[in-house]
């Protein structure tokens, strides 16, 4: 399947907001992808597809996962919003046709990470979070800046960011946030 008809699938499928978030993520993929010298294409087409199961109610989620034999960790049920990524993953090969196993990576640890990423992983996670439509995470400025000079410098604060917000919350954050958090975080500027 082309981009265009993959974005024309998809803006039926995701609300307006969603919609508008992943073409920002897309193209900032694509920027991403210049800047580090990778595949343009395959950046953006990670980037356009890394949300598509984002609007799935989240009982509906679970049980598609469950049905999928997706594995489903204790934070997952607690937070079934986080599944988006791996159920995308199974979307994007399912309904949109990307058999490239890199892709579907991407999209796969595009919320949490993983320790050593790929180029592409990293890519997409860095552009989910830094699309010109984010307004709302401290040092978003830096964070940006950091994107296009250090992606692993990048990855390293943006997971540190993640973690010191969502322990403020009090609420379950997933271990692969921190097992990536402690792989990355030799590349922190002190």
């Amino acid at each position: 399947m082309e981009i265009q008809e993959i974005r024309k699938k998809l803006k039926k499928e995701l609300d307006k907001e969603r919609y508008e978030h992943t073409k920002g993520v897309m193209y900032t993929a694509g920027c991403l992808a210049m800047a580090n010298e990778y595949n343009i294409e395959k950046a953006m087409l990670a980037g356009l597809l890394h949300d598509c199961a984002k609007c799935v109610p989240n009982n509906e989620k679970i049980d598609l996962c469950e049905e999928h034999h997706i594995l489903i960790s204790k934070v997952e049920y607690e937070n079934p919003t986080l599944l988006h990524a791996k159920l995308g993953a199974l979307f994007a090969e399912k309904k949109y046709e990307i058999s490239d196993p890199e892709i579907l990576h991407a999209i796969k640890v595009h919320t949490t990470g993983e320790p050593n990423m790929s180029l592409l992983d990293k890519i997409v996670f860095v552009a989910d979070y830094i699309e010109p439509k984010r307004d709302k995470a401290p040092n978003l400025e830096e964070i940006r800046r950091l994107a296009f000079s250090d992606i692993n410098q990048c990855v390293a604060k943006i997971l540190h960011d993640t973690l010191f917000y969502l322990d403020g919350r009090k609420g379950s954050i997933d271990p692969a946030t921190q097992l990536t958090y402690e792989c990355y975080k030799p590349y922190e500027k002190e």
